[in-house]
């Protein structure tokens, strides 16, 4: 979509809520463009916030998640979406205390091997595809801020009364 993805539509695509985004945004974790009063996002920064719901979904708290996309930025030298894309596999490994990016099935081994504590694992690359598939999905329908609560959940785990709920706050705020 050139124009970006509104509001309603990044809620609809990873199932969190306006006001998560809105906070996030007022914290200058994702920052979209502006277009008048309303935030337009586009699919580097969608990518971005699928992984901060997969990360806070993993049980992360917000202030590691964003060490966690400091160092994504640091490492890879451009966008998460860039860098998924291109590559068919990145994994992000931790420890808790320790962040490694891996692009290959031996150099993960080996993180695994020499860890002496559990390790959380997360492919972006199957998070960003995800939400290319969404993207695909939700395009070739019609758009509507009626969302489908059972494609949402199973895309991102949210309970079905938890989207119950974003889904009437997405029809009162269907003017963003």
């Amino acid at each position: 979509m050139d124009s970006g993805f509104t509001s309603s539509q990044v809620v609809e695509f990873t199932g969190i809520t306006l006001r998560q985004l809105q906070w996030w945004d007022e914290r200058g974790m994702v920052v979209p463009r502006r277009q008048g009063h309303r935030r337009l996002y586009s699919l580097e920064d969608l990518a971005e916030i699928a992984v901060i719901c997969e990360l806070r979904q993993r049980g992360l708290s917000l202030q590691r998640v964003r060490k966690v996309m400091g160092f994504l930025q640091r490492e890879l030298g451009k966008r998460l979406y860039e860098s998924a894309s291109a590559n068919s596999q990145i994994h992000l490994l931790t420890d808790g205390k320790n962040i490694f990016i891996k692009d290959s099935p031996e150099s993960i081994v080996d993180v695994l091997k020499n860890s002496r504590q559990p390790i959380l694992a997360v492919c972006l690359s199957d998070t960003v595809q995800r939400i290319q598939a969404g993207i695909r999905v939700g395009s070739r329908e019609s758009p509507s801020t009626d969302i489908d609560v059972a494609n949402v959940r199973a895309r991102t785990g949210r309970s079905e009364k938890h989207l119950a709920a974003g889904k009437a706050r997405l029809s009162r705020a269907s003017g963003e």
